[in-house]
């Protein structure tokens, strides 16, 4: 077991435990805990906004399943990983300040809150919830097997042992922190991504000789792996162009983001926001990425792809620094871990258990609820994970495709569309789903359809279903403004 790797690790994740530590302690004297554990009260400003929505979206994916399918395929898969550059960017000019405001108005704390404002439906809600369970758990078991690696690649444990620390680590500061805990060593944990990636990909091009040497000895063993189309040649240009929607426009539709963009506290700190998140997701994709692919010369033959960054970290750097570098995907993977427990169980807690089962809940039945259920939810998700795949992007970006699929269009139209209403909401997200699901399965025995990604389909019908069966149903359109106003009235 190598110390002088695991000490840097540990001192980080010991900082990582204080700030838990310490928001549990504002947590206690909260007289609104709904909202400041689930949305740390509507406060991030626009540095802690850019860097918890970049930490959240830089998951295992960003740092371990990316560059290690980069590895595998070649530049192809950097161009594909570019189209995420303008993630944050849309996020924030779509939803932006009429989804924040409307949010507020409506005294919505998670996504699906704003969604039972706006349609009115319980049928919307409990979809809602079941689509975020689902697929959310797939994103979840994705970074708990891409801790256990990394934590399993720098000590030698086995896999099983490796997974186990990691999820209790986990665990512990979120259960007890809220969101934010999690906004807070978000904005650590960026900083900590930017510096690492930058680190990591000199060594690399160090270590390989400088780029032209790197890029001879990729050309000298596959002339494909310098090409858009991948090492095998199969990656086509409707798949590049459609992946686009998968990682691009469609996380519009993440709820792990969205939440993000009801939390800022005021319109300047969303435009800064907008600046900073843009450029750190720009520069830590393209960069980690490259390092996935430069590092094919320098280690060739691995067999498992989300072993690659932590093998050519310890390969490149001394041992010491490495444990700091290494503290980048670790810092990734726990920033989308937390977020992603927090979502299901707010789903849970606040979505289902308080609108529909006790709606009377006294605060003190809440908070045993709302730790209760986050632990229980990271037991779960342990389970999941003690069989993993080869390569966790593809678990991930399932995970991503599937609630895309559902909420793309319930969330954006809901906001600029008048006549969208609950039966437009319930068919677009019926048809996504089942559709989406139905697709991958097929695009698994027989190949894409049409060459283009799975996601690509499933979100033009879901989009035309919201239509359809928002003007065939219900004829009479309403403005959710003047719905709006009369429960203000009411209240």
């Amino acid at each position: 077991m190598n110390y002088s790797v695991l000490i840097p690790m540990i001192v980080f994740l010991i900082i990582i435990f204080f700030i838990g530590y310490w928001s549990s302690k504002k947590l206690a004297g909260s007289s609104n805990f709904i909202s400041d554990y689930f949305l740390g009260g509507r406060e991030l400003g626009g540095f802690v906004l850019a860097m918890t929505m970049v930490a959240t979206y830089g998951s295992a994916s960003s740092f371990l399943g990316g560059p290690g399918t980069a590895y595998t395929i070649g530049f192809g898969w950097v161009l594909l990983a570019m189209t995420q550059v303008v993630t944050g960017y849309f996020v924030l000019m779509i939803l932006g300040k009429k989804y924040a405001i409307m949010a507020r108005r409506y005294n919505a704390v998670t996504m699906i809150d704003f969604l039972k404002a706006r349609y009115n439906s319980t049928a919307v809600v409990l979809l809602s919830a079941l689509s975020i369970i689902i697929f959310l758990f797939s994103a979840m078991a994705a970074q708990w097997i891409g801790g256990a690696r990394l934590i399993e690649s720098l000590t030698g444990l086995s896999y099983q042992s490796a997974l186990f620390l990691f999820a209790v680590s986990v665990l512990v500061y979120v259960t007890i922190g809220g969101f934010r805990a999690v906004a807070l060593t978000d904005a650590v944990q960026g900083a900590v991504m930017l510096v690492g990636t930058l680190v990591l990909l000199i060594a690399v091009i160090i270590s390989g000789g400088g780029i032209s040497n790197i890029m001879q000895d990729l050309i000298n063993e596959n002339p494909n792996l310098v090409t858009p189309y991948g090492a095998e040649g199969n990656l086509s240009a409707a798949y590049v162009s459609s992946f686009w929607i998968l990682v691009g426009v469609g996380v519009v539709g993440l709820p792990q983001i969205a939440v993000r963009a009801m939390s800022y506290k005021n319109a300047r700190s969303m435009h800064r926001a907008l600046i900073i998140g843009t450029i750190v997701t720009g520069f830590i994709m393209l960069n980690m990425h490259l390092i996935g692919v430069f590092a094919r010369p320098i280690l060739p033959g691995i067999d498992v792809g989300d072993k690659v960054i932590p093998l050519i970290a310890l390969e490149t750097l001394p041992s010491w620094v490495a444990g700091i570098v290494l503290a980048a995907p670790m810092a990734a993977i726990m920033s989308t871990v937390d977020s992603l427990l927090l979502l299901v169980s707010s789903s849970i807690v606040k979505d289902v258990y308080l609108n529909y089962v006790k709606p009377d809940a006294s605060l003190k039945t809440i908070k045993r609820m709302s730790f209760g259920v986050t632990g229980i939810l990271g037991v779960i998700v342990f389970l999941l994970a003690l069989d993993p795949p080869d390569l966790l992007i593809f678990l991930n970006l399932f995970a991503f495709g599937g609630l895309e699929a559902a909420f793309i269009w319930p969330i954006v139209l809901g906001l600029y569309w008048k006549w969208g209403n609950k039966y437009g909401a319930i068919a677009s997200m019926a048809t996504g789903i089942f559709s989406y699901i139905a697709l991958h399965f097929y695009n698994i025995e027989n190949g894409n359809l049409f060459g283009v990604h799975t996601v690509t389909l499933p979100v033009i019908l879901s989009l035309l279903a919201f239509i359809v069966f928002s003007l065939l149903i219900n004829r009479q359109a309403y403005d959710y403004n003047a719905i709006l106003y009369r429960n203000e009235k009411q209240a």
